[in-house]
């Protein structure tokens, strides 16, 4: 079919917007300290990740320009499903655990930061992938879209340089924890947008 590959792009950019509004509710939600049970937007975060790895995989194989943005996207998907998957499945239970049984606080902890390991490692990825399709909007498009690219590349920069900072160095490091997850969110928030407006001889 010939607008195939321009039809599973604008899937993956729906999944991607789709990824980006659970993140800001969940976040939204955080920051009010709302008592409203936030576990179902994580297990919304999971479909959608877990669709957004296979549609990518898929235009993986019908793209022969950008291999590497959306490898990187296929690949942050994976990562985010386990993130996911931790925080759903293990936090409450070793935090209760870690109340009961002050030994296994430390478990409880490294739980945790494992998980925001894979966070960053996700984040790291998209940024990677806003990087390589803001690139490709650039020399694709003219006037709004080489301004679209740009800025997605500037924001995708900053991602991947704050997000493998963390993991280097850890959250305690000198790169501002809320610095690598905001520019991780606005760079999917622009790659979206990248790839909603892809054409099909772009392939």
């Amino acid at each position: 079919m010939e607008g195939s590959y321009k039809n599973t792009a604008r899937i993956v950019a729906i999944l991607l917007l789709a990824a980006v509004a659970t993140q800001a509710l969940y976040t939204g939600l955080y920051i009010a300290q709302a008592d409203v049970p936030r576990g179902w937007i994580w297990g919304i975060e999971g479909v959608l990740f877990s669709l957004l790895a296979v549609y990518a995989g898929v235009a993986l194989v019908q793209d022969k320009l950008t291999p590497l943005g959306w490898s990187a996207i296929a690949i942050g998907a994976v990562l985010n499903v386990v993130q996911v998957g931790i925080g759903v499945t293990l936090f409450g239970p070793f935090r209760e655990a870690a109340q009961n049984i002050e030994t296994l606080a430390p478990a409880a902890g490294a739980i945790v930061a494992f998980s925001f390991f894979i966070y960053n490692a996700a984040k790291l990825l998209l940024g990677l992938a806003a990087v390589a399709f803001g690139r490709a909007r650039m020399q694709a498009g003219a006037g709004g879209a080489k301004v679209l690219g740009g800025l997605t590349v500037a924001v995708g920069g900053i991602a991947v340089v704050a997000n493998a900072g963390i993991m280097i160095v850890g959250r305690s490091g000198f790169v501002p924890s809320p610095l690598a997850g905001a520019s991780g969110v606005i760079a999917t928030l622009l790659l979206a947008l990248c790839l909603w407006s892809v054409r099909r001889d772009e392939a």
